[in-house]
């Protein structure tokens, strides 16, 4: 108990961090040093502490080069004009009428090609925000939709770094895992377009010329040619390559495009695939249309490092030992993934972030479904279906407050990103009935 007592203080460095928009590397190596100091104290040895976090740290290697891969298609698709094109053809679809409801389906789309939801909300949704603004609507109910559609790619795109982290985690294969997610999104999601079509017709929306869209064919050659990296990631997905090799393949094109479509060099591209694209001209989508890069993956591959390794020491000096005997007393499959959902709440918001709800999440609830017999695929999906779409809910984790930040809100946004609560909820239900009717 005196080690749980431990945690308060990172916990508060954490959250006070978080809240202050802080880089979480800084009060992540700040609390690794600080448990591995009170740990020692406790009479841990610091080498065997320091080897707990380097193995635990070791699970999330392979996920590190996805993610810089990443990092670099997001910014060469930037430079080739395929995101600025996905955002000015997608929000020409969106009808005034049904503005919530399309909102909403255009970013879950997006989210899937792109796999980021901070991707999704920083080009689309900031349009759709734009859009929105002086059409006498609750932002709130608007940024919810967006936020919610964010989500749906990043939690089962083969691009999104948490379904990569999951997968190695939990030691599964991506597709198989993605194509559960798709199945366990259904209800919720057709549950959701249904609520998003309910506030579309209560809160009509009217639109007004949007000066965002009118200067993206200014800045870029904007064509359906631009396109194709993201035929070609789906293509290559359908035919369930390695991810690596779909990202890498898609990097190529996006790379040819650069250069014969958008006029820049191939030593700019170079620059952008390292540092992240930034526009030449000032103008007011400079900060929409900017980011990406390796170098951006970087800050990113380092929360995951150390967030792995603080799990790991977490885990292996048993500091959760109580939660883990309450757990011991599940014997139901609903009861079980209630308790993965309790425990990722508690994760998501002593973590702070999406990353450490997965990653102690997986940890704590790993030996339990072992017991029962269920598979690392099961674990995968209940992690999928918990941690990561409850992390955004809790108003001071990144991945909630990162993207309404972005969209000019705040937690007001919570009440209305339905999906991410109905995927949790109906997945426990659906638990729940398949008992009773035993």
């Amino acid at each position: 108990m005196n080690s749980l007592f431990s945690l308060v203080l990172p916990f508060l460095i954490l959250l006070s961090s978080v809240i202050k928009g802080y880089f979480l590397g800084y009060p992540l190596l700040l609390s690794l040093f600080l448990i591995i100091i009170t740990f020692s104290c406790q009479g841990f040895s610091i080498r065997d502490l320091i080897t707990l976090g380097f193995t635990s740290s070791q699970k999330a290697f392979p996920v590190i080069i996805i993610l810089l891969l990443i990092g670099a298609v997001t910014s060469v698709w930037m430079a080739a004009g395929t995101i600025p094109a996905m955002v000015y053809y997608g929000t020409q679809l969106v009808n005034p009428r049904y503005f919530i409801i399309s909102a909403f389906v255009l970013t879950s789309l997006v989210s899937m090609v792109l796999g980021t939801s901070f991707g999704t909300v920083s080009t689309v949704g900031v349009a759709l925000m734009i859009m929105a603004k002086g059409g006498n609507i609750n932002p709130h109910i608007v940024a919810g939709a967006i936020i919610a559609g964010a989500y749906f790619g990043d939690r089962c795109s083969p691009m999104s770094s948490s379904a990569n982290l999951v997968a190695s985690l939990t030691k599964t294969k991506l597709y198989r895992n993605l194509r559960t997610m798709m199945v366990t999104a259904l209800l919720p999601l057709m549950t959701s377009l249904l609520v998003y079509l309910l506030f579309s017709v209560s809160n009509p929306v009217q639109i007004k010329e949007s000066k965002f869209l009118q200067e993206l064919p200014d800045l870029f050659n904007i064509n359906l040619l631009v396109l194709l990296p993201v035929f070609a990631i789906i293509i290559l997905c359908i035919c369930r390559l390695d991810v690596k090799v779909t990202l890498l393949f898609s990097l190529v094109i996006g790379l040819l495009l650069g250069v014969i479509c958008q006029g820049y060099s191939f030593f700019q591209l170079i620059k952008f695939t390292l540092f992240g694209f930034s526009l030449e001209l000032r103008s007011d989508l400079t900060d929409a249309l900017a980011g990406g890069g390796v170098v951006s993956m970087l800050r990113v591959s380092i929360v995951v490092i150390l967030s792995t390794s603080l799990a790991g020491i977490i885990v292996g000096t048993k500091t959760l030992a109580p939660i883990e005997k309450l757990l011991t007393k599940i014997s139901k499959r609903s009861s079980l993934f209630f308790g993965t959902t309790t425990v990722s709440l508690g994760a998501a918001a002593f973590g702070c972030t999406q990353t450490l709800a997965i990653l102690l999440t997986q940890q704590l609830m790993r030996e339990k479904y072992e017991r029962e017999q269920l598979d690392g695929y099961q674990l995968a999906t209940d992690i999928e279906n918990t941690a990561v779409v409850l992390s955004p809910l809790i108003p001071w984790n990144i991945a909630g407050l990162v993207p309404a930040t972005i969209l000019m809100t705040d937690s007001g946004f919570i009440p209305y990103a339905v999906y991410l609560y109905f995927i949790p909820l109906f997945n426990f239900i659906h638990f729940k009935f398949a008992e009773l009717s035993k």
